[in-house]
């Protein structure tokens, strides 16, 4: 039986490196109206998504509990507001930011070094897809990061997907038991992190009581 990929620490920057680099020349391409279209997630438009994005290499500690006071301790609000004040930069400006972070090894406090994997896999579909363009996550780099998404408490992963088995046909990722769900890793990637958009990919008695679990907002 085939292992499950995995990734060292220095694998990880480089892959989130290129995928910076991959969604950046992506937006090169967007219409100006295109950046005020909805993204996955419920409120957020295409150019929010981009600024959170941004500042995950930028914020600091402090900066981080400023934010959280003025939220009023809720972490869903204070990302979307930090979000859409940055979002009012020019779209070249916020492309021109996710360029200069593609290399930095920063990331949000508090989360650990496959987080901005996840993110940006996850956050790139978040455009791409309501956009109707396609930007395929590489199925290595997709396992690493839903492996880091089900061990990490924040993401309530292990909650959404109680009961079921999700197993990837594309490469070798398995985890849980119960109800089967299989299919792509990527379409498992969007799933674990609260994303219906792939259910359609996705087969298995268990999909059904998944689909259930997923109807409702997903927030970056």
């Amino acid at each position: 039986m085939t292992a499950e990929p995995t990734l060292g620490r220095l694998e990880v920057r480089f892959a989130v490196h290129r995928e910076r680099l991959r969604l950046a020349a992506m937006l090169d391409e967007l219409a100006p109206e295109e950046w005020d279209q909805q993204s996955l997630c419920p409120g957020w438009r295409v150019r929010d998504v981009v600024a959170h994005t941004v500042l995950g290499p930028q914020t600091t500690i402090g900066e981080l509990m400023i934010e959280f006071a003025r939220a009023r301790g809720d972490v869903h609000r204070m990302s979307l507001d930090t979000a859409r004040r940055r979002a009012e930069a020019p779209t070249a400006i916020l492309v021109a930011e996710l360029r200069a972070a593609a290399d930095s090894d920063r990331r949000v406090p508090f989360t650990t070094a496959r987080d901005p994997l996840a993110g940006i896999l996850v956050h790139t579909q978040d455009i791409a897809i309501p956009l109707h363009r396609t930007l395929p996550m590489p199925v290595v780099d997709a396992a690493v990061a839903a492996a880091g998404m089900w061990q990490n408490p924040f993401y309530a992963t292990r909650r959404r997907v109680r009961g079921l088995r999700l197993a990837a046909t594309d490469v070798t990722w398995v985890r849980g038991g119960g109800g089967l769900v299989q299919g792509p890793i990527e379409a498992i990637l969007l799933a674990l992190a609260g994303r219906p958009a792939g259910l359609r990919r996705l087969t298995g008695p268990g999909v059904a009581i998944l689909a259930e679990r997923l109807d409702g907002p997903c927030r970056p």
